[in-house]
């Protein structure tokens, strides 16, 4: 029986103070109740001893400041988070730990906003920015490197009253790599050009290419740079499968697609004239229609063409509307887009 059932027994006893079930007999108690009763009948008595679990709240690792008066240049700011660097990292090191993210924050002095625990603030406002350290470490000098190119960049309409920096600990990594895997020489070294990278040009413009799920032609998306080990020879396949030669052709793209001109005869190409290409075309396939996007302002259709000319040369080339299907040359918009090899 559980607590509440055993209290609600009492209660059709009669029993509704501590003192009378103190007077009740304990062996009695417990055949009738069960164990949990004579756990009751025990504190009632003062008899029952309960262990004190020793809880150590989780060590935070930050550091603050804030500053007599507002500041505005950069120059006491990285001081400050020099000196910061310099007390975490030792800190980290007595306990052997590493640290694996910085959090910087910057708190201004402009109405109206919030503080950083989300509490409201009627003047002051808080600026947050996590860092991610490509390989957790506590070197001193790689750290502030980090955090040094991210404020000769960083502007602010409003001056600076506080500053804090707080490290997330990580217990330092080894990884075994097999005899053809790789890593990065200095992962620090990436990170922090790429860090000075997005910062002249814009963080949608650094990054890794990669396909949308789409057949609209040249369609990609920007991701967030990581370094992946990959192996040199791919799991599965032997040395002889890197050198086996691609049993379809390859298409050599034009970026951008080269204009051309094409003569139509009943609808179908006959003749390509481009800065690059030109002649007459002996053989063709298509069209193959294609669209998509058609839902918001990247919609597009074309129809296109694999063209093979006198001089043995297959070209890849599509026409655009208006009008996709007409025995007019020139009725739509033609482009080159590359050469089979």
């Amino acid at each position: 029986m559980d607590v509440q059932e055993i209290l609600i027994v009492l209660h059709k006893w009669g029993i509704h103070t501590v003192g009378q079930l103190a007077a009740l007999d304990k062996e009695q108690l417990g055949a009738r109740l069960g164990p949990e009763a004579i756990r009751m009948w025990e504190r009632a008595h003062g008899r029952s001893n309960r262990l004190l679990k020793l809880v150590r709240p989780p060590e935070l690792f930050e550091e603050n400041f804030e500053f007599e008066h507002e500041i505005e240049t950069a120059e006491p700011l990285l001081f400050m988070v020099r000196r910061f660097l310099e007390h975490l990292a030792i800190r980290l090191g007595s306990i052997y730990f590493v640290a694996e993210e910085l959090i910087l924050q910057i708190t201004f002095a402009n109405p109206p906003a919030v503080r950083c625990d989300g509490s409201p603030a009627a003047d002051k406002k808080c600026y947050e920015r996590v860092f991610k350290i490509p390989q957790p470490t506590n070197d001193i000098d790689l750290l502030f490197r980090m955090l040094q190119t991210h404020l000769e960049n960083f502007r602010s309409e409003h001056p600076i009253v506080a500053v804090a920096l707080r490290a997330l600990p990580i217990k330092p990594a080894t990884e075994q790599f097999g005899l053809f895997e790789t890593t990065l020489r200095n992962p620090h070294q990436l990170s922090e050009t790429l860090g000075r990278l997005i910062a002249l040009l814009g963080s949608d413009r650094v990054g890794t290419p990669v396909l949308e799920e789409t057949h609209r032609p040249d369609a990609f998306r920007m991701e967030a740079f990581s370094w992946a080990v990959e192996s040199a020879v791919p799991s599965g396949e032997s040395s002889h499968a890197l050198r086996t030669p691609h049993a379809t052709p390859a298409l050599r793209r034009f970026r951008p697609a080269l204009p051309a001109s094409v003569l139509l005869d009943e609808a179908k190409p006959v003749h390509l004239r481009s800065a690059q290409n030109w002649g007459r075309i002996t053989d063709q396939m298509g069209p193959y229609l294609l669209s998509g996007n058609w839902w918001n302002e990247k919609s597009w259709t074309h129809g296109e063409w694999d063209l093979q000319l006198e001089n043995s040369e297959l070209v890849r080339a599509h026409e655009s509307p208006p009008e996709l299907n007409s025995s007019v040359a020139g009725a739509g918009t033609w482009k080159v887009d590359g050469i089979y090899d």
